[in-house]
């Protein structure tokens, strides 16, 4: 077998980055060696990279499907040639939260950027033998690798209490704020409504089934001497996925009272919220960080059982490392409207 592999590898410093010929990383006596088959591009590697959170000398990559190239002494669960999704890392299992069943939450889990990172974007990737699920029988590796983004859509659902017959927004339609949408109408959540600024997102929003689609210039955001009105059209649940600050202050204006913000998406802009329209409409904003306990298996289930729009989540064909960066830039940029997928 090759010592060394292609990764795409941040250089330090926002926009840095290059394919670069990498060793090859070493498989402990619980791992497995996984030839990267496709890997989603992530609103947190556009922040890691282009923002330059990510550190350097690291490689990003974590919605990806491949095969197993090789395994350790001690696996007993996989043989070479299995064909794998990328799951949710191992936590702790021991700290209050992993014990109450909210492992996204666990107290050993580092902070996102932390600590460098060997990723997907690579020829191979390694991962611990319980961290990779078995590939659905059937499914499609490109549906497949929509299973982790829309673990982290289904989250932001489940934090928000979403039940059919609820009114909801979703704020932007990039790929998670699509998989949302999508997910809702996969649920049986009819009345959901997306605010998106770019046309071509827009576009996807509908086709993955949002009943209206609206730029956010047309929102009625009260002012700060207004902090007891209830906007026309106002939602349960507001579900957050932009991670721009102006977008999180409208989303908490379309709640009604009693309404739910869910902050889904990540962002340096912070928002400034009105308390006393917090107070006088009761309205409680929460997080979602990653995934639900049992969240692969929801977003496994709903793409094996062709219950997601995957060919309108998804930009036609595959990406090269090579084309890592352009495609990133047009992601940030708007111009670019879907999941793109690359090929190592």
């Amino acid at each position: 077998m090759t010592t060394t592999m292609r990764a795409a590898v941040l250089g330090g410093g926002p926009g840095k980055l290059s394919v670069e010929e990498v060793p090859v990383p070493e498989v402990g006596d619980g791992d497995v060696l996984v030839e990267v088959d496709l890997c989603g591009v992530c609103g947190s590697d556009l922040h890691m990279v282009l923002d330059g959170w990510g550190a350097k000398g690291s490689w990003e990559g974590h919605e990806w499907v491949g095969r197993i190239a090789a395994t350790g002494n001690a696996v007993t669960k996989w043989k070479v040639g299995d064909v794998v999704v990328g799951g949710p890392a191992v936590r702790c299992g021991e700290c209050d939260p992993c014990r109450a069943g909210r492992p996204s939450l666990c107290e050993a889990r580092d902070t996102p950027g932390a600590t460098p990172d060997h990723g997907a974007f690579a020829t191979y990737k390694v991962s611990g033998e319980a961290e990779v699920l078995p590939m659905p029988s059937g499914l499609a590796a490109r549906a497949a690798a929509l299973a982790e983004p829309l673990a982290v859509a289904l989250h932001g659902i489940h934090q928000g209490r979403v039940q059919p017959g609820m009114r909801v927004m979703v704020m932007g339609a990039g790929p998670i704020g699509a998989l949302t949408i999508a997910a809702l109408r996969a649920m049986g959540v009819d009345d959901v409504t997306c605010s998106e600024p770019t046309e071509i997102r827009r576009d996807i929003a509908a086709a993955v089934g949002a009943a209206r689609v609206i730029h956010p210039d047309e929102l009625h955001v009260p002012s700060i001497a207004e902090p007891g009105l209830v906007v026309d059209g106002a939602v349960d649940v507001v579900l957050e996925c932009s991670g721009h600050g102006r977008a999180m202050e409208a989303g908490l204006a379309q709640c009604k009272r009693g309404g739910m913000l869910v902050l889904v998406g990540a962002g340096m802009a912070q928002p400034k919220f009105d308390p006393n329209r917090i107070l006088l409409n009761e309205v409680v904003i929460t997080g979602a960080f990653t995934y639900d306990k049992d969240g692969f298996a929801e977003a496994l289930d709903l793409l094996a059982g062709g219950k997601m729009p995957v060919d309108a989540l998804l930009e036609p064909g595959e990406v090269p490392l090579d084309g890592l960066l352009d495609a990133m830039r047009g992601l940030a940029g708007g111009e670019i409207a879907g999941k793109v997928l690359v090929k190592p």
